[in-house]
């Protein structure tokens, strides 16, 4: 197997990924079962302890929840009467995993909902934290942690990150966690892969038919391989799950070649077929300066009306033609050889860009062009 070396050039880095023979990978690695995901949450609170950087008396709505939280602590103060910059009212969020359970804990999000100046130094009141259908799932509280700050005074302003988004580790304790049905009512588990693909839905399908039972998976489509749960195992599914995302297979990879035009990086797979082309490439340098002057007539006693001093511009052109690279693919050949071929050719990185999106224009590279 000839070994592909990394590129530097000057302004960017092109990594070429050498095709790999063989390579087995956990079906785990590939997607997840179906019905695991993630369950978003969210909440409205009020962060206290501010020093002065939280919402102005502006704002009518933290003022209003300033008087409800008092209220509920027999303190009967009207929301007009609030003129505390201590306070600043924000949204909570959260992620709730599939296998939550009640006393887990979970990191938030805390961010401004005013026009707090900063979040530094305070702390979350308790705030309930609901589902899409409304119901409470966990309940939020705790010291938050801003990666930022930001003072002013006398006009002058310092600033560092985002000062108005916080986050607190562990700062949501779950109240009602999520059953995930793993299993369907056929005795059936489905995988999905995170990639579609024809080709590694079958395979994942003939490793698990070949490692746990003859007949056990089908693929359903380019995602979905769904999977029969024997009899014998139901009771134990854990067991049979944990051997199930451990079977090994070879996934299929589509070609891809993908372009940061921003950074000049060229990520391809070595093995990522060029048919036969030419490539030619030039640099035209064309470059105008101009230089102004000053004409003063010179031992002139008394100047006549006619007498005056010009402002001259004298101008330049100057054209320069680089030799430019050039290169002929005698077979069809690899996007890795023809980055090397341009490397030696002293071709910088922004210019192998537009060589390879010139190459897809015409129809020679044969790999999906992803340009970010």
């Amino acid at each position: 197997m000839r070994v592909k070396h990394w590129i530097w050039l000057p302004l960017a880095a092109l990594a070429l990924a050498l095709p790999a023979h063989a390579d087995q990978v956990r079906i785990k690695d590939l997607g997840k079962m179906e019905g695991w995901r993630e369950n978003a949450l969210s909440g409205y609170g009020l962060v206290t302890g501010l020093a002065g950087t939280g919402d102005s008396p502006r704002n009518k709505a933290t003022r209003q929840s300033i008087a409800n939280m008092l209220a509920r602590f027999d303190l009967q103060v009207a929301a007009d009467d609030v003129q505390s910059r201590n306070v600043a009212a924000v949204m909570v969020t959260a992620s709730l995993s599939p296998f939550g359970r009640p006393g887990d804990t979970l990191d938030i999000t805390v961010t401004s909902l005013g026009d707090a100046r900063s979040l530094v130094g305070g702390t979350l009141m308790l705030a309930p934290l609901k589902g899409a259908d409304g119901r409470i799932y966990a309940l939020a509280q705790g010291a938050l942690t801003v990666g930022g700050y930001k003072y002013d005074m006398n006009g002058n302003v310092i600033q560092k990150n985002h000062p108005t988004v916080a986050s607190v580790p562990g700062g949501a304790t779950i109240e009602a966690g999520v059953r995930s049905q793993m299993m369907s009512e056929r005795n059936t588990v489905t995988f999905v892969l995170a990639e579609s693909d024809y080709t590694t839905a079958t395979r994942v399908a003939d490793a698990i038919n070949a490692r746990l039972g003859a007949g056990l998976a089908q693929a359903q489509d380019a995602a979905g391989v769904e999977v029969t749960v024997p009899a014998g195992r139901r009771a134990r599914l854990a067991d049979f799950m944990a051997a199930l995302e451990n079977v090994t297979v070879e996934p299929d990879r589509r070609a891809r070649v993908v372009i940061n035009e921003r950074t000049g990086t060229v990520v391809a797979g070595g093995d990522v077929q060029i048919a036969k082309v030419a490539v030619s490439q030039g640099d035209l340098k064309v470059s105008i300066s101009t230089d102004n002057t000053v004409s003063q007539p010179l031992l002139v006693s008394r100047a006549g009306p006619g007498v005056q001093t010009m402002a001259v511009a004298n101008s330049r052109v100057e054209v320069t033609e680089q030799g430019g690279a050039g290169y002929v693919a005698p077979r069809a050949t690899t996007v890795a050889e023809l980055v090397e071929a341009l490397a030696r050719a002293r071709t910088n990185a922004r210019d192998i860009i537009s060589i390879l999106r010139a190459v897809k224009a015409a129809g020679a590279l044969h790999a999906d062009l992803v340009v970010q």
